[in-house]
């Protein structure tokens, strides 16, 4: 396939050039390679971003690695593996300022915690875990304080899809099943299998030089400093937020879930795993209409398609044919940095578009991101089913 990224470049370049970004970069592939690696701005074909939630895929991959060997059963609660999980209760609403509190009335799974079905939330996603935060002093899940995943649940396991730490216990379950760290476990059976050598939780001096700098959106449109910032020596490798990598390496990954498990000759996932993991799992449960943010810092509010959605393991799927865009059944996430990424497997491309900025969702990276996925779609059309 001959591909020209020229209007992807001037895409990224117009960008940077309005104002809209500092820089950015975004990365087309199919089963074969890189079709095109554009980068404009404070941004370069070797700069390192922090990934956050885009850590979710790999490490469920992970999670689903384990389950191929006979070493963990989706199906297994989570507290059967992991005892302190059964200690989390249902935040029941408040009593002035007492929260309430009751035991689950299921038990979640790990195929629940792969699915965001677990009960678990995020604080900035949900008023009601923020205001516990700030009554109780629970630290945030970006603090890198471990007891930050003892927050209570937001549902009922199995009830709704909700939002939230259920992929860093996910983690935890990796860690307990596989025997060592979540981040040497992936770097053993993923990152160093991909060929993703710049792909870390813990990156090294020279990795950190690379690292972009992490600016806020202001009122007026502008980009300024910020000084929040996601901790260098956090207590434990969240499987939620915590990896760092390039946009080269995160093309990796996509290509290997675009050829079924497989890249370069070497297999990190059966085919029929791939196939499971980008098959709804969610057994009717919408996804809600709407993310609100219950911090402006972080994140503005989430609006979701008004189309059929799903949720696989560890990937948002999209249930519809997008015009002149992605297909039905294509994977995607994000990352709080607004980091974005999808997984056509139908069309057998993939792309992805990587900043670092907040709050997320910010409107000149999304529209930036339709733009580009345009472009790609206009060159290689609907490709051939996978």
């Amino acid at each position: 396939m001959t591909f020209d990224g020229t209007a992807i470049d001037e895409l990224l370049e117009n960008a940077v050039a309005a104002g809209a970004l500092s820089g950015a970069s975004a990365i087309a592939v199919d089963r074969d390679g890189v079709l095109h690696h554009a980068s404009a701005g404070s941004a370069h074909a070797d700069t390192m971003f922090r990934n956050a939630s885009m850590t979710k895929a790999p490490a469920t991959v992970g999670a689903l690695q384990l389950v191929e060997q006979g070493r963990l059963d989706l199906d297994a609660t989570v507290e059967s593996i992991l005892p302190e999980f059964g200690q989390l209760q249902v935040l029941d609403g408040f009593d002035g300022d007492t929260p309430l509190l009751r035991a689950p009335k299921t038990k979640a799974t790990v195929r629940q915690l792969a699915t965001h079905t677990s009960g678990c939330g995020y604080f900035f996603t949900n008023a009601e875990l923020s205001r516990y935060a700030q009554l109780t002093g629970l630290p945030s899940v970006i603090s890198g304080l471990k007891a930050s995943l003892m927050s209570p649940l937001a549902r009922d396991p199995g009830t709704q899809w909700e939002y939230g730490i259920s992929t860093d216990w996910l983690g935890l379950v990796v860690e307990a099943v596989a025997g060592q760290t979540l981040d040497a476990y992936l770097a053993q059976s993923l990152y160093a299998p991909l060929g993703m050598s710049d792909t870390s939780f813990a990156p090294s001096d020279e990795q950190r030089a690379r690292l972009m700098e992490l600016q806020l959106r202001m009122p007026d449109g502008s980009l300024g400093p910020l000084e929040l910032d996601v901790p260098d020596d956090p207590e434990w490798a969240s499987a939620g937020h915590g990896s760092y990598g390039t946009i080269t390496d995160y093309g990796r990954f996509m290509r290997a879930m675009l050829r079924d498990g497989e890249l370069d000759g070497v297999r990190v996932l059966d085919a029929a795993t791939v196939r499971m993991a980008f098959t709804d799992q969610l057994g009717g449960l919408p996804l809600p209409q709407i993310m609100k943010s219950a911090d402006p810092i972080l994140t503005n509010d989430v609006p979701t398609m008004p189309v059929h959605q799903g949720w696989g393991l560890g990937f948002h799927l999209i249930g519809i044919d997008v015009p002149n865009m992605r297909s039905a059944g294509t994977g995607d996430w994000a990352g709080l940095f607004n980091c974005f990424y999808w997984i056509d497997r139908k069309a057998r491309i993939g792309g992805a578009l990587m900043t670092q900025v907040l709050p997320f969702f910010d409107l000149a990276v999304i529209e930036t991101l339709l733009d580009f996925e345009v472009a790609v779609y206009a060159q290689v059309g609907e490709g051939a089913p996978a």
